[in-house]
């Protein structure tokens, strides 16, 4: 069972023979002396601090005996067992590397085989090296084995050691302070020269010439019904007046009544030239930009309308005349004038109210010259020189003369206020406005709607009076004039005409103005405290 083991005590399994363990070399002699000769250490051989001079040279193996070759002792007791590893002694193995203490240079590779070796190694490199020892069988010489993995790095060898590819790639070239120092001024100059070029792209637009967008051409129609549209269509229509005489010049507006050249204006823009015992001088100027001499045909203060006539002027357009009765207080509007001499202004805005009883003029003391007007009232812009221009509806219809404005200053009309527009515009209906144009084309006057009474323009209480006698001392009711035939006597006051109250005397007269001669009114009156009703026809009266 034991034949070929050996008999003594087991050696640890990570014990390694020493040098001393090994037998001498002996001549030829009795096999039992080999045995006999071994002695056992139990402490390894001590590392000398410098390397032998001659390393330890392997001996060959004695010639063989019949004896049983002896074997260490080994340095524990054996295991009673048997368990591994402290049971029966294994096959000699290699004991486990060492790792030794790390220089503070690093760990640095073994000599790659063939490389020509310096004289004298570093003396921390000669500490580390333990001797070799004696391999218990010679043979043949093994080529020096390659570097193992684990020899090559050292997890904790400083920074600068050497890298792994000592015999591979060369490492790369650490970069130097100079070097970061060149990309850092590069970057700076690329960001100067990218922002110098920004700022230059943005103050001139770019590097290539500005073309901003822009809409097409589209066609140049508009809806009828848009202040463009109705503009297109009445614009033909619409004239300037200069006028001139008795050392007096004025500007105003007017619009075609018929192909026959008459042009329908207010009484006070051709006042200059109605006063001048030679007639003075009228040039009218259309649209398109031609110019005509004109003549007076008709004018009258009351109503503050006129009308001039043109000859020898061809493809004159008549502008439209509505129906002043069937317009409402929010109806839009567009007025067409010259203010302040600049032709062809067009403005817009709404009807605010309807029968705003005005009067303008008065210039004369004697009240000749005053005009009483139900009017129309607009927030459309007009100022001075928008006088005796169109008012007209969406479609494009008169509906108004434009008359007067409440200026700031004075509160009075277009003849002597020369404020501009506070919004508050007054135009005379067209359908008093067409009566009147009539009665001057025809007979070159007009006619005025009375009652035959005076009344008191004094008297500062609610209604108007009817007064005691007539300014040339007649009587205050004429007799046989409507009023008389009514029943109406001296020291009355009407309070309402056809259910509409009036509160003064020139408020009864723009009421009865609004209407023609002939036709039938209702009057309310009070007579010694007591409310009267009555009923009357208007008769006429020249308006010279």
């Amino acid at each position: 069972m034991d034949d070929g083991k050996p008999t003594g005590p087991k050696a640890k399994w990570w014990s390694r023979p020493s040098a001393a363990d090994a037998p001498p070399p002996e001549p030829d002699g009795p096999a039992g002396s080999t045995a006999s000769n071994a002695a056992v250490t139990a402490e390894p051989p001590a590392v000398t601090a410098e390397p032998p001079a001659t390393p330890p040279v392997a001996t060959a193996d004695p010639e063989p005996s019949d004896a049983p070759p002896a074997h260490p002792r080994p340095l524990h007791e054996p295991d009673a067992y048997s368990t591994p590893p402290y049971g029966g002694p294994g096959p000699w193995a290699p004991a486990p590397p060492v790792q030794f203490p790390t220089p503070a240079g690093g760990t640095p590779l073994p000599p790659y085989p063939g490389t020509p070796q310096p004289p004298h190694a570093p003396a921390a490199h000669a500490q580390a090296a333990p001797p070799v020892p004696p391999q218990p069988h010679a043979g043949p010489p093994q080529p020096h084995p390659a570097p193992s993995q684990w020899l090559q790095y050292d997890p904790w060898s400083a920074p600068a050691s050497r890298p792994l590819t000592e015999y591979g790639e060369p490492p790369a070239p650490r970069r130097g302070r100079v070097g970061t120092a060149a990309l850092v001024l590069v970057g700076l100059a690329a960001c100067v020269v990218g922002g110098a070029a920004g700022a230059y792209i943005e103050r001139n637009g770019g590097l290539t010439s500005v073309e901003l967008p822009q809409a097409g051409p589209e066609s140049a129609g508009r809806a009828p019904e848009s202040v463009a549209g109705i503009a297109a269509s009445a614009l033909p229509s619409v004239v300037t007046l200069h006028v001139s005489g008795s050392g007096e010049a004025g500007t105003g507006t007017g619009f075609v009544l018929d192909r026959q050249g008459h042009i329908l204006t207010n009484n006070h823009v051709v006042q200059p030239a109605s006063s001048s015992r030679s007639g003075g001088e009228i040039s009218v100027t259309f649209s398109g930009g031609e110019t005509a001499r004109a003549k007076l045909v008709g004018k009258d203060s009351g109503y503050d309308l006129a009308v001039v006539k043109v000859t020898g002027v061809s493809g004159l357009k008549p502008l439209p005349l509505g129906n002043s009765d069937n317009v409402q207080v929010g109806d839009p509007v567009v007025a067409i004038g010259a203010p302040f001499d600049l032709s062809n202004t067009v403005t817009s805005g709404i009807i605010s109210a309807k029968q705003r009883p005005i009067t303008a003029g008065g210039e004369k003391g004697d009240g000749s010259d005053i005009s009483y007007v139900d009017a129309l009232q607009t927030d459309a812009p007009i100022n001075p020189g928008n006088s005796g221009g169109p008012l007209v509806d969406a479609r494009a219809r008169v509906i108004g003369i434009n008359s007067a404005i409440r200026a700031a200053d004075s509160g009075t009309g277009l003849g002597t206020g020369q404020s501009g527009s506070i919004g508050l515009g007054f135009a005379i209906p067209i359908n008093q406005g067409k009566r009147v144009a009539e009665e001057l084309i025809n007979t070159g006057k007009a006619t005025h709607p009375v009652i035959g009474v005076s009344l008191d323009m004094e008297y500062a209480g609610d209604g108007a009076k009817v007064g005691d006698k007539a300014a040339d001392g007649g009587p205050a009711v004429t007799s046989g004039g409507p009023g008389d035939k009514a029943g109406i006597r001296p020291g009355d006051i009407i309070t309402e005409v056809d259910g509409q109250r009036v509160h003064s005397g020139e408020e009864l007269i723009v009421k009865i103005r609004a209407h023609r001669p002939g036709d039938r009114l209702e009057l309310t009156l009070v007579r010694g405290g007591k409310e009267r009703t009555m009923s009357l026809s208007l008769g006429s009266a020249d308006g010279t």
